[in-house]
């Protein structure tokens, strides 16, 4: 596959046409991420209540990979259960790095994204939402643990 091939219609129609949800004013917690090798970057910002995600905002500066990964992550995870959102993460990393699947159901439009494993130089792009939401969610709980210490 060239790498002119990668950047599919589809991608390029979703990153276009993306959500662009803003920055959050009061979020529970916010987190940065960057790719070394492109320089693409994703800020998040997340509000949690009881588990699931409730709020959610976000600053892309990216290529188009990334931009689709953001795109599908801002349409579909508001009302998404912390814990079925890490398992994403972990799908999406298996996807690109192991062969695995693509994930299903709500977010089954990111096996648009399944070329992406033939080029591991555009894995972290496409990855930077998914690892700045769960960075966000550690300092989440972070918060809490120091919380219910005290």
């Amino acid at each position: 596959m060239e790498l002119s091939d990668l950047y599919s219609e589809k991608i390029l129609n979703i990153a276009a046409n993306a959500l662009n949800p803003p920055r959050l004013v009061q979020a529970d917690a916010s987190a940065r991420k960057v790719s070394r090798i492109c320089g693409s970057v994703v800020e998040v910002d997340l509000v949690v209540r009881d588990g699931t995600i409730t709020d959610y905002g976000h600053d892309v500066s990216a290529c188009a990979l990334g931009q689709t990964s953001a795109a599908i992550v801002a349409k579909h995870i508001v009302g998404t259960p912390v814990g079925a959102f890490r398992h994403l993460r972990d799908q999406m990393h298996a996807m690109l790095k192991e062969n695995g699947p693509p994930p299903a159901g709500k977010w089954e439009e990111l096996r648009y994204l399944e070329p992406v494993r033939e080029y591991r130089a555009r894995h972290a792009s496409t990855l930077l939402v998914f690892d700045a939401v769960v960075e966000a969610l550690k300092k989440i709980e972070s918060v809490e643990s120091v919380g219910s210490v005290s």
